[in-house]
């Protein structure tokens, strides 16, 4: 089975896709500075750029996991998470604790999903 690599580097590749899946690397915000409402926003539009580059979409999302530096944001991701993601085709998701590379990321994500 063949294995498609795009945006590659020598660290990773943005999109991974095997066998009808597309593995994205971790996103974070446009705006590195802005509060978790635009943080998370800025994040889910570049998951939304990735996916339409792996030939697939939101509500063909099958797992994701969120790293928030502090779940005291868990309530404001929640409201952004819950407007965005299509009714019906919530995916698995994970969301933990985590210390980010950068200190002023707020949150990051890690999505799967399923290719067209």
């Amino acid at each position: 089975m063949t294995v498609e690599r795009i945006s590659t580097n020598s660290r990773m590749s943005k999109i991974v896709k095997h066998n009808g899946t597309a593995y994205l690397c971790g996103q974070v915000a446009k705006d590195r500075n802005a509060d978790i409402h635009t943080q998370v926003t800025g994040m889910l539009e570049k998951v939304d750029e990735l996916l339409e580059t792996a030939g697939s979409s939101r509500d063909r999302i099958l797992s994701a996991t969120i790293y928030l530096a502090d779940m005291a944001d868990f309530q404001a991701l929640n409201e952004v998470w819950d407007n965005w993601v299509p009714e019906g085709t919530a995916p698995a998701r994970a969301c933990v604790q985590a210390q980010m590379a950068s200190p002023e990321l707020l949150v990051e994500i890690s999505v799967i999903a399923a290719t067209s």
